[in-house]
């Protein structure tokens, strides 16, 4: 049994995306040369996955959509994936010191792709820790409370956090916990960027 070589499997994903988002919206194969200017016979050639279309015809796919060109290829995968397992109390145990202040924290996920970084962490803040750092990174952050209470800062906003309570905040204004109110402050901080 033979397989696909790669152009093919490409053109086969790019159609199955071109037919799932066209049928999404409700639409014919007609409708879609009509709004792209494709034939509607080319358009049907591609939703089969018998031609490699041209970047131009991707491009008046897409438009005529309404959507990305990024998402002609979202069936186009590879043939792996990775996943990762922490059992309860495990982890990549972890100390961070920076001048006047040190916390503990574990690494419970990281993920890289070639389209976005992920990291998750349990962190604990003691109280006599000294004052935590604030960051200013890409992406975006989330934090949710699992113990004790302390002050998060965004930007020039600055919010009391209570276990439950849980924000989520675009990494590029500055931001972090600059006081801890307990004795023992516990969150996990989850965050996602691209690469």
């Amino acid at each position: 049994m033979h397989s696909d070589p790669p152009g093919r499997m490409i053109d086969r994903a790019i159609g199955a995306s071109l037919k799932e988002l066209r049928q999404q919206r409700g639409q014919s194969a007609r409708w879609l040369a009509e709004q792209s200017g494709i034939s509607a016979a080319m358009v049907s050639r591609i939703e089969n996955g018998l031609v490699s279309p041209s970047i131009g015809t991707l491009a008046a796919l897409s438009a005529a959509l309404e959507v990305p060109i990024a998402s002609l290829f979202r069936e186009a995968h590879n043939d792996h994936t990775d996943f990762t397992l922490v059992r309860h109390g495990e982890g990549l145990k972890s100390t961070r010191i920076s001048e006047g202040h040190s916390h503990d924290y574990v690494n419970l996920a990281t993920h890289a792709r070639k389209d976005l970084r992920f990291l998750a962490r349990r962190v604990t803040l003691t109280r006599d820790g000294g004052r935590p750092p604030t960051y200013v990174g890409h992406g975006v952050v989330f934090v949710q409370v699992l113990e004790g209470e302390a002050i998060y800062c965004y930007g020039q906003t600055r919010l009391t956090l209570r276990p439950g309570d849980s924000i989520s905040v675009d990494a590029e204004l500055n931001h972090g916990f600059i006081d801890v109110l307990s004795p023992e402050f516990v969150f996990l901080s989850v965050q996602a960027e691209r690469p």
